[in-house]
């Protein structure tokens, strides 16, 4: 007996936003995401930036957009994020 596994059942997957740093690669893009911790012995929030490897399946997305991304499964040694969308343009 198979059983069925259906979306609701599936863990929700992460969503990070954040900016295309890089899009030099054939249907990648790195994406720049910065989020704010708190600093364990200080207590003083610290910027973290880290840099994520996307697919982006169109070559659609330029340096400067703002895009969201979703986890997704291996697609290669560094990929496990895609672009889901993108929220606003670079100038």
């Amino acid at each position: 007996m198979a059983e069925e596994t259906t979306s609701a059942e599936r863990t929700t997957r992460k969503v990070r936003d954040g900016v295309v740093v890089s899009n030099k690669m054939d249907k990648t893009a790195v994406v720049a995401v910065v989020e704010r911790v708190r600093h364990p012995k200080y207590d003083k929030f610290v910027l973290r930036t880290k840099k994520l490897y996307a697919h982006d399946e169109t070559n659609d997305v330029q340096v400067g957009d703002k895009v969201r991304v979703m986890e997704t499964r291996p697609l290669s040694k560094s990929k496990r994020w895609r672009v889901v969308e993108v929220l606003e343009r670079a100038k």
